[in-house]
C-alpha cells in the first residue's frame, strides 16, 4: 500500500501563492513613551522599522543578529568633530538598513545638533516609494 496518492497532485497554484510577498504587519509602537498598541503595515510598517533600527544599538542585544541595529550610540557618547559626525553618521545608517530587502537606497542626509539633541533628516528608497525620515536622537 502506497503512502502517497497515485497522480501527483498540481501544486503551482501553491507555489505561486507562496513567492508573493506577504503583507508588513507589525505592532504599533510609540516611541515617545514605549507602548505599544493595535498594528500598523505598508508604509507606516516601514517608517517603524527605519526608526526602531536606528535606535537600537547594534550587538548589545542577544535578541537581535549581528546585521540588525545601528552604531550610532557610538559617535554620540564621543566628541567627535562635527566633519566626523557628517560623514560617519550617514554611513552607519545605511549600513542599519541597507541589508533589509526593502530598501533600495538611503541618501539624502541632513544633521543637525542642538544642545543635546542630534537630528538626522534623510530619505530611503523601496521599490514602490520613497519615505522622508527624521529621527532624533
Amino acid at each position: 500500500m502506497a503512502l502517497s496518492p497515485l497522480e501527483p497532485a498540481d501544486i503551482t497554484e501553491e507555489l505561486n501563492a507562496a513567492s508573493e510577498p506577504e503583507p508588513l504587519r507589525t505592532y504599533a509602537l510609540d516611541f515617545e513613551t514605549g507602548a505599544m498598541g493595535g498594528v500598523v503595515d505598508g508604509k507606516a510598517a516601514l517608517k517603524q522599522f527605519v526608526i526602531k533600527a536606528i535606535k537600537t544599538a547594534r550587538f548589545r542585544f542577544a535578541a537581535y543578529d549581528d546585521d540588525y541595529g545601528c552604531e550610532l550610540d557610538d559617535l554620540i557618547g564621543q566628541n567627535a568633530t562635527q566633519a566626523l559626525m557628517e560623514s560617519e553618521i550617514p554611513r552607519v545608517i545605511e549600513e542599519a538598513l541597507i541589508y533589509d530587502d526593502r530598501i533600495e537606497r538611503v541618501y539624502g542626509f541632513g544633521i543637525t545638533k542642538e544642545a543635546d539633541v542630534l537630528s538626522v533628516s534623510f530619505y530611503v528608497d523601496t521599490a514602490d516609494d520613497t519615505l522622508q525620515m527624521e529621527v532624533a536622537m
